[in-house]
């Protein structure tokens, strides 16, 4: 009896080992492997940087096929789905390259951006805050800058300027500053503190002069205060640089309610 239990336990021992050699080699990519992955990966991205959108896709697709464990190539499939307008097939892309780099900051980004043009904002900042918690992050501004929309968005000023404020401070040269200082701009707006928003839209196009909403809120802060000189320019501006845009109209209609 004993040696038929021991015949029992040793098989059972030999194919629980032999279930872990096949999950191992699964697993494994091999340097064959790697190196088709790596180059239908950077054809798909190749044709991601010239828009033609349903090659990359193909691309991708082919790189899955040799290793479907590596995240970018999910990351990327994500980037794809959402400029072909695919927006769940996007979101599952993105989740995907979650489930396999938990601390995958860009996929956490690009995916809270895709919940926050839904009006999603809890589920959004989650995400913008788990790009933030990898230390690693080399652009921390860009989630930031999200997150702090995402607050505004709710109403939520003190959150939403907290955000800017970080931004600025672990970025000070982003290229994000000019949107960020016309962002800091529209909360003092909104708050009735027109001295700190005019310093601050004033700041937005000093950094970037083509910024034409930048231009409209400044001329209605001067309104507001009776500036109708400084008005004038900036509300000229904006007719300069978009007179088709909404803002353009309407600062077309200013300009000729201040004659």
């Amino acid at each position: 009896m004993d040696y038929i239990m021991e015949c029992l336990t040793n098989k059972i021992r030999f194919c629980v080992f032999l279930y872990v050699v096949i999950i191992l080699g699964a697993c494994t990519t091999t340097p064959l492997q790697k190196e088709q992955t790596e180059i239908f990966l950077n054809k798909g991205i190749s044709f991601i940087e010239l828009r033609q959108y349903p090659n990359a896709l193909r691309e991708l697709l082919e790189a899955e096929k040799y290793n479907s464990r590596d995240q970018r190539i999910y990351y990327y499939m994500g980037m794809v789905y959402h400029a072909m307008d695919m927006k769940e097939k996007a979101v599952d892309s993105f989740q995907q390259a979650i489930s396999l780099k938990d601390d995958y900051s860009e996929a956490h980004n690009y995916l809270g951006t895709l919940y926050s043009n839904e009006g999603l904002w809890d589920k959004a900042i989650a995400h913008f805050d788990q790009a933030l918690a990898n230390p690693l992050y080399q652009t921390p501004a860009v989630p930031l800058y999200n997150e702090g929309w995402a607050y505004y968005s709710k109403k939520d000023y003190a959150k939403a300027m907290d955000s800017y404020r970080r931004a600025l401070q672990r970025e000070p040269q982003t290229v994000l500053r000019p949107q960020i200082e016309k962002n800091i701009g529209l909360i003092y707006f909104y708050q009735s503190d027109m001295p700190n928003a005019i310093y601050h839209f004033n700041k937005s196009v000093e950094l970037n002069p083509n910024l034409f909403d930048a231009h409209f809120f400044l001329g209605e802060c001067y309104l507001k205060i009776k500036d109708k000189v400084n008005a004038k320019k900036a509300f000229q501006s904006v007719v300069n640089l978009a007179p088709q845009s909404s803002f353009g109209k309407k600062a077309k209609t200013y300009l000729q309610s201040l004659k």
